[in-house]
């Protein structure tokens, strides 16, 4: 497998997370559907890559004033137990499994967010 893709699937990754998309629904596609990485390495690939991504994130929201830090503790306590399990499962899970969960996940996603243009297309009409 050749750096250079492998390279350009990161970056793309990383720009839809830095857009707020999440890259993995497009980092993780990539890596398993163009360049034949199994499913389970390539989720583990975005787990590893959201922890910088993250942190960065987090920081630059925080320097604008932009965090919210009532219950912020308590979001991340139980979203870092729930990350661990949900790496521990996947190492276990058939890829097959894998695939068609993390395909059903971005199916839900993009329902949500047809749902939520379409209430955003109808409030603008009422105005």
């Amino acid at each position: 497998m050749s750096f250079y893709l492998l390279f350009l699937c990161g970056v793309a990754g990383g720009i839809f997370g830095g857009m707020g998309m999440g890259g993995g629904t497009l980092l993780i596609p990539l890596l398993t559907l163009f360049l034949g990485v199994p499913q389970g390495v390539a989720q583990g690939v975005n787990l590893l890559s959201f922890l910088p991504m993250s942190l960065i994130a987090l920081s630059v929201h925080a320097k604008n004033g932009l965090l919210v830090k009532e219950g912020l503790f308590q979001l991340i306590l139980p979203a870092l137990i729930f990350s661990a399990l949900g790496a521990v499962c996947a190492a276990f899970l058939p890829s097959r499994i894998l695939g068609r969960g993390f395909g059903l996940l971005l199916i839900v996603l993009s329902l949500f967010s047809f749902s939520s243009a379409l209430r955003g297309s109808s409030d603008k009409k009422t105005l």
